[in-house]
C-alpha cells in the first residue's frame, strides 16, 4: 500500500465538473493499493498518517498532528501508484490491486478514517478526477507499507 500524503492549505477533487470533494487545512492522500495488501497493512497505514506531526508549530517545528491543527482528510485513490516503469516507455499496472479488491480496501480505509478525523472527504473509485491542491511548503511524504516496520 503506498500513500502520496501532501500537506494542504486546500484541495478537492472534481468529477464531470462537480465538486465532489473539498477541504481546508489538512491532507491530500493518494492512495494505492497493491494485490497482496490487507486490513492489517491499511491499519497500520491510518494509523501512521494519522499521527504524523508535519504542521508547524509556534516556534516554526514539524510538531503538530492533524488532529492538533483540527485538519481534514481528502482521499483520492489512484491505481497509478503502483506503475512499474522498469521496460519500454509504456507503464505496467500488473502489482495494482485489481479493481474489485481494491475498492474494497479504498473503502475500508475511508471508513477507519472517518472513525478518527471529523472531516473526510473522497474522490470516487475508478473515475476520471481532476485534483486541485495548495501543497503547503511544500510538504510531501510517501509511505510505503513495504517500509514501515
Amino acid at each position: 500500500m503506498r500513500f502520496v500524503i501532501q500537506r494542504v492549505k486546500h484541495a478537492s477533487v472534481t468529477i464531470d465538473g462537480e465538486i465532489t470533494g473539498k477541504i481546508s487545512q489538512g491532507f491530500l492522500v493518494l492512495i494505492g493499493i497493491a494485490d497482496t495488501d490487507t486490513e492489517e497493512v491499511a491499519d497500520r497505514m491510518i494509523k501512521k498518517m494519522t499521527g504524523l506531526r508535519i504542521f508547524e508549530d509556534g516556534n516554526g517545528k514539524t510538531n503538530l498532528s492533524l488532529a492538533d491543527v483540527d485538519g481534514a482528510l481528502l482521499l483520492v485513490s489512484q491505481f497509478t501508484l503502483y506503475a512499474d516503469c522498469k521496460k519500454g516507455n509504456r507503464p505496467s499496472f500488473i502489482k495494482a490491486g485489481g479493481p474489485e479488491m481494491a475498492n474494497a480496501m479504498y473503502k475500508y480505509i475511508v471508513s477507519k478514517c472517518k472513525n478518527i478525523v471529523a472531516m473526510v472527504q473522497t474522490g470516487s473509485f475508478g473515475a476520471d478526477m481532476k485534483v486541485e491542491l495548495l501543497n503547503d511548503g511544500p510538504f510531501t511524504i510517501l509511505l510505503d507499507s513495504d517500509e514501515l516496520c
